[in-house]
């Protein structure tokens, strides 16, 4: 090895992706003790701390940040240069993991991953769907590189970017009295027995903020039930067990066929983003930032950390 050679990237770039030594440890089949004693070989190579230390976790310095990228480019270009000269087609390899919460998992990541497969088909991605909070719990804790939601939390680990919009509407069975009609006022609403998904999902919180610029609570509201799916909530309501304020993405086959029937909430705000969320402590590897090359930002949305 020559003196101006950086040495040991590939475990330099798996831990700064990990966030923990004993993760990329485990990836690259080597003790933790290992990982250790590479780091430090690069770091005295480079008269930096690349790592901090805290909790138990690492995280990157800002001279880790900015050695991240070069060591993608150089680690891509080994590869690159070991296919081309045993004349392989160079791919891209990898793994991509991700978390969703119910409506982006169920009705907006498939196509996306459809997207992602027939550009990238050696990536090999896995996908979990939860509830928002589920979502954010893993990004936060390095069990996902990317997550999607539809809200946001105050996390200062936590960067969020605007991919979709999302309109709720409040659904009854077709042979309900207001089938009929087009918007309701919100005092009418209070009256009847509706159903909400569970604590932490996002369209709950949706609604929770829109009766908030109301002057309202969920307090005001009759509760019948709770469910933690939306195809449970979409059945509850069709056999007359109470009304629901659901995403367009969840009930538009229900909508078309005419099965339910969707009405605005007159004075209830009901409009949301969705975002890809990922934690900023650690880097994300090559297939998580071409899978955000797929979410184009939403027009006009503030960035914000």
């Amino acid at each position: 090895m020559k003196p101006d050679q950086l040495p040991h990237l590939e475990t330099f770039a798996q831990a700064a992706e990990t966030g923990s030594f004993t993760a990329a440890a485990r990836a690259l089949r080597l003790t933790q003790a290992a990982v250790s004693q590479r780091i430090q070989a690069l770091e005295q190579a480079l008269g930096v701390p690349l790592f901090g230390r805290q909790g138990g976790r690492v995280r990157l310095t800002e001279a880790g940040h900015r050695l991240y990228p070069y060591a993608q480019r150089i680690l891509a270009l080994h590869r690159e240069a070991r296919e081309t000269v045993a004349g392989l087609k160079p791919r891209l390899a990898g793994q991509l993991s991700l978390a969703a919460s119910s409506v982006p998992g169920e009705y907006l990541l498939p196509d996306l991953l459809s997207r992602f497969h027939e550009r990238h088909p050696h990536v090999q991605v896995r996908a979990t769907v939860g509830d928002s909070q589920q979502v954010l719990h893993q990004v936060e804790h390095g069990q996902a590189h990317l997550g999607l939601v539809g809200g946001k939390s105050d996390s200062p680990h936590l960067e969020f970017r605007c991919f979709a919009c999302d309109k709720l509407v409040l659904v009854v069975p077709a042979g309900h009295p207001w089938a009929k009609r087009r918007r309701v006022p919100l005092a009418q609403l209070a009256r009847q027995p509706l159903i909400l998904r569970e604590a932490g999902s996002g369209s709950r919180w949706c609604l929770e903020r829109g009766l908030a610029k109301a002057g309202r609570s969920l307090g005001d509201l009759t509760i019948a039930l709770e469910l933690g799916s939306n195809e449970a909530i979409k059945e509850a309501v069709r056999r007359g067990l109470g009304l629901a304020v659901l995403s367009t993405h969840a009930v538009r086959a229900e909508l078309q066929s005419g099965k339910l029937h969707g009405l605005q909430v007159a004075g209830l705000p009901l409009v949301r983003d969705m975002f890809v969320v990922w934690d900023r402590r650690r880097a994300l590897p090559i297939p998580a930032r071409l899978f955000l090359d797929l979410l184009e930002p939403c027009p006009g949305a503030k960035r914000k950390s």
